[in-house]
């Protein structure tokens, strides 16, 4: 069991101009060491970062939410944090949630999830249709690993060291949420969730919508199962 750990919050950041400021605000405000990672943002994301001091590792190029996630997992292990804290910078992860993350690693967990569908708040719970997608997702991921995850899109989660091990060493370039759950699964580490409320995006689009829905859900699908079914070197 980890006492006091060291904490960082890693928040990836595309083309969040109109979120960053706010959300880099309330992490500062409870409390947590963090990281911003400007993925090769074609707005003001990077400038409004510099003019405010936040703290920022900007990529030079686009690598997507897998790659700008990786990033700050090797952030973390090169910076010596016990555990680090993923909060998208759209401002739809609160903040206030973290330690219920952060007790769960505490307390034996590898990776902890904050799911929405575990709480009986009436917190945003995404789109009618994101909300099949994700029902199917969790019926697949459970086909293959015998594991039920119930909101296994979340990219509100913590990890401790060996999930930050794994995933600076192994991390999924696209959509990388459901298939990580897979990989982290078949590694032999302990996965659970725990309940959180999850808000409306506080401005910009969403990347996911239209084709790359569909697209999505193809290619997730095919991630996992393809994750569940190879065979660890």
């Amino acid at each position: 069991m980890l006492m006091n750990p060291r904490v960082l919050v890693i928040i990836p950041a595309f083309n969040e101009a109109s979120n960053i400021e706010s959300t880099v605000r309330a992490v500062v405000d409870a409390g947590y060491d963090y990281i911003v990672i400007n993925d090769g943002s074609k707005d003001s994301t990077l400038d409004i970062c510099r003019l405010n001091g936040i703290n920022v590792l900007d990529l030079s190029q686009n690598l997507g939410i897998g790659g700008a996630v990786q990033a700050g997992h090797k952030y973390a292990r090169h910076y010596g944090y016990d555990i680090d804290v993923q909060v998208d910078g759209d401002g739809q992860h609160d903040p206030k949630f973290i330690p219920l993350l952060v007790d769960e690693i505490v307390n034996g967990a590898d990776l902890a999830i904050g799911s929405r569908f575990l709480s009986s708040t009436d917190g945003f719970k995404s789109t009618y249709l994101r909300r099949v997608g994700i029902k199917w997702l969790s019926f697949w991921l459970q086909l293959f690993t015998g594991r039920s995850i119930k909101d296994p899109t979340s990219g509100f989660r913590a990890s401790g060291c060996r999930a930050i091990k794994l995933f600076c060493e192994n991390y999924p370039d696209d959509y990388p949420e459901p298939e990580s759950i897979a990989t982290s699964l078949k590694a032999g580490l302990t996965v659970s969730e725990v309940p959180v409320r999850m808000r409306e995006r506080q401005g910009g689009v969403s990347s996911i919508g239209g084709f790359s829905s569909v697209y999505y859900m193809i290619k997730v699908s095919l991630a996992i199962s393809i994750a569940c079914l190879t065979k660890r070197s």
